[in-house]
């Protein structure tokens, strides 16, 4: 049978229709396109596809199970190293990692590893009815911090092998990143509360409202029986440019930006903790985080939505997909542009803050581009005299994120890098006995599935040292 050379379409609501709803705008494979995808797999023998895994998912394996219509049996296979598949297939970068490694890519595209995944794990939700088994306890208590995808990986794994597990997260609902950060049009929330609900079947602990480094203390943790911490408190300090009128009203980090439409629900009528909504937004940065903040402000109703961007096309950090769904529904790119001030006016009624007045537009410079930088990308070099003004009213700033520094400062001989990230070793030990770290809170931003491996390999340690005991 002649192998189709391209992989099958992901079906998705129209452009016209999606930027007006908070609805996931790719809609799944069926049965039937799954089955055709998964007939494009070779089956190959030395499995690249599994080394560009980072948590080494048997993918060859759950394609096959997929061709044969045994599609829990691809879940099962799947499962076995992944705590969260529906949540992988669809935010995990595919085209760098697994995809890219796909024998069939060399000639034709790979095949849709992700969109496989996602299928799977979907059938799975919809259909699958007996929760999994509680494993037998062999007596340990292990406390996590933070239930993003590192933390809640970490206690997956670790449960299995009957630890018992207590995920400490700081807000009142469990997903880290996957709630507050990643929107419902890409990411629905019953998506990564089903997952998570599969953790608690398992016998995971869910604590919320704990702030660890204010509410208890990692020593106090251990004063309380846990003799094993894993630490995936994220990368939640927002990066600003440093550049005049960012203490303007209308100006947010895109990191407060998303919390509020996605778990505090400010897309709905009447929030209790509204978006300055309508007008024109520029959104400054390049990355999935700038792609999904210029997206929801389209959503919420702004009149035009820009993404400024330094560099050009080609440099663009945000996955493929993302920008081209970006611009399929209307988001301007005003490439090689960078802010130097964000421009405002007082208000005179203001009597909380009469200083700190509203948006009016951004102050730009063109930007072209020079020799590669230490990371092989492009220098962006200002051009001399193209200031320009976008006027605009609300400006949402994405260059990234930083760990934040309460769990450093409040744990004594916990060593920390320039950038604030945690210190670790190859299997996740910080410098501190028994406190382990992965995820964001170690590397900064990065992804999901990074974030994952580094839970993976840290209760894989963990269980090491334990048992070593």
């Amino acid at each position: 049978m002649a192998i189709n050379p391209k992989k099958h379409e992901m079906p998705t609501q129209e452009p016209q229709v999606r930027s007006h709803n908070f609805d996931e705008v790719a809609l799944g494979y069926t049965e039937k396109i799954a089955i055709a995808e998964a007939q494009r797999c070779l089956n190959c023998k030395n499995q690249p596809c599994v080394n560009g895994c980072p948590v080494n998912i048997n993918i060859p394996d759950f394609i096959s199970k997929i061709k044969d219509g045994d599609f829990e049996g691809a879940y099962r296979v799947i499962s076995k190293s992944s705590s969260l598949p529906a949540v992988c297939g669809r935010v995990c970068p595919q085209e760098t990692q697994c995809e890219s490694k796909c024998t069939l890519g060399i000639k034709f595209e790979p095949v849709g590893i992700g969109r496989l995944e996602r299928f799977v794990a979907d059938w799975h939700n919809e259909n699958a009815t007996d929760a999994p088994g509680k494993p037998q306890s062999n007596g340990y208590k292990i406390a996590v911090v933070g239930s993003g995808p590192s933390g809640l990986t970490c206690a997956g794994d670790l449960a299995k092998k009957g630890y018992k597990v207590t995920v400490f997260e700081a807000l009142h609902t469990a997903g880290g990143v996957l709630v507050y950060g990643i929107p419902e049009f890409r990411l629905p929330k019953s998506i990564v509360a089903k997952e998570v609900d599969t953790l608690k079947a398992l016998g995971v602990d869910i604590e919320p409202n704990v702030v660890i480094g204010k509410t208890l203390t990692v020593d106090e943790l251990f004063d309380m029986g846990y003799e094993a911490v894993f630490v995936g408190s994220g990368a939640g300090l927002p990066n600003f440019m440093g550049i005049p009128g960012e203490s303007l009203k209308g100006v947010y980090s895109a990191n407060e930006f998303l919390t509020r439409s996605n778990l505090m629900k400010s897309y709905l009528k009447n929030p209790e903790t509204p978006i300055m909504k309508g007008g024109k937004v520029a959104v400054v940065g390049g990355g999935n985080v700038a792609m999904d903040a210029a997206r929801t402000a389209l959503r919420l109703g702004a009149e035009k939505v820009y993404i400024v961007y330094r560099r050009s096309m080609e440099e663009l950090p945000a996955r493929k997909e993302e920008v081209e769904h970006a611009i399929e529904e209307g988001i301007e790119f005003r490439l090689l542009n960078n802010p130097i001030e964000i421009l405002g006016y007082d208000n005179p009624d203001d009597k909380f803050d009469p200083k700190n007045g509203f948006v009016t537009g951004m102050k730009c410079i063109k930007m072209e581009l020079g020799e590669p930088d230490e990371k092989g990308r492009r220098r962006p070099i200002p051009v001399e005299g193209s200031e320009f003004v976008l006027s605009v009213d609300t400006v949402i700033i994405s260059i990234g994120t930083s760990p934040n520094p309460l769990i450093k400062n409040t744990t004594e001989g916990l060593e920390v890098n320039s950038r604030g990230g945690i210190i670790v070793n190859e299997d996740g030990l910080t410098s501190r006995e028994a406190v382990y770290a992965g995820g964001d809170a170690v590397t900064g931003a990065a992804t999901v599935i990074s974030a994952m491996g580094a839970g993976k390999m840290a209760a894989i340690a963990i269980d090491e040292y334990l048992s070593s005991k």
